[in-house]
């Protein structure tokens, strides 16, 4: 049976460290000592409706939930090196939050920070907004759902992740990722996917110029494309597009399967290029030269 704190406020260092099988409800971390770390070294503690504006919070927490938590800008870098953790109807307001951190659920939240969620493992965000330059940063083993997301250099470098019924605006995402798989989502922005491998998109709208290029085993199913001009530049590319597309420029090899014509770019490749071209199942042109 957990222990019990309600409506105290914390401004020391290290003011909880180490705190363990215990509930906070209503505390708030603030105050003119602006001690870092307050919850340093917790195990299985939970919060509710409770407030962080101190530095580095909750470092290196095993066994947590949090609900209705507010983290501040001044938290800056809040949860780092945590195991374990629940987070629920919270907004994470800051710089840095999540780093380092494995087997989060993430949900009904919002999440404004230039890096969110690097380098971590095990991640799951549903039913939440994210706004983030670079967000994701060479995690893995990811899954998000119903998200809304907003930034620039999304997902760089991430493995294994999957993403279903979302909405990105976004620049340069998913490059250099590996085994992605997108589903029903609509991904707006310049330049998706370069150096990817096995990027999958399942019944997705891709919206902005020069999208796919130097990709290995991308596939895309029933895909709309809007304004994407230059696409699939050396890939390797299967793909089934729905609706129109500006122009293809010098696919590598595999096959593109398309509904109306679009401009076919075969000028200055410096690599050869085999890719077969359909037009509503009528080969319409072959890449050989």
């Amino acid at each position: 049976m957990k222990d019990c704190i309600d409506q105290e406020t914390y401004s020391s260092e290290r003011a909880l460290y180490a705190l363990r099988d215990t509930a906070l409800y209503y505390c708030r971390f603030e105050g003119i000592e602006d001690g870092e770390s307050p919850l340093k070294e917790a195990r299985n503690v939970s919060l509710k409706t409770c407030y962080f504006d101190l530095r580095y919070p909750l470092w290196h927490v095993h066994h947590f939930y949090l609900e209705d938590v507010d983290f501040t800008i001044k938290s800056r870098a809040p949860l780092w090196y945590d195991i374990d953790g629940e987070i629920v109807n919270s907004r994470l307001l800051c710089p840095k939050a999540v780093r380092e951190c494995h087997h989060l659920n993430i949900d009904k939240s919002t999440i404004i920070g230039q890096e969110f969620g690097w380098k971590s493992k095990d991640i799951k965000v549903t039913n939440s907004s994210i706004e983030s330059e670079y967000a994701f940063l060479d995690s893995r083993d990811l899954f998000l759902k119903n998200v809304t997301f907003k930034g620039k250099y999304s997902f760089q470098y991430v493995r294994n992740l999957v993403i279903e019924d979302s909405n990105f605006d976004t620049k340069d995402a998913f490059w250099h990722t590996k085994d992605v798989t997108v589903r029903n989502s609509i991904i707006k922005g310049e330049y998706l996917g370069w150096y990817s491998k096995n990027l999958t998109l399942i019944d997705c709208t891709i919206i902005g110029t020069q999208p796919l290029c130097y990709c290995k085993g991308l596939k895309l199913i029933n895909c709309k494309m809007i304004d994407a001009d230059l696409s699939f530049e050396y890939s390797d590319v299967n793909a089934t597009i729905i609706g129109t597309l500006v122009s293809i420029k010098n696919p590598l090899k595999g096959e593109i399967h398309l509904e109306e014509p679009c401009e076919i770019i075969r000028s200055l490749s410096v690599h050869p290029n085999h890719c077969k071209i359909f037009i509503k199942d009528r080969q319409f042109f072959i890449i050989n030269h």
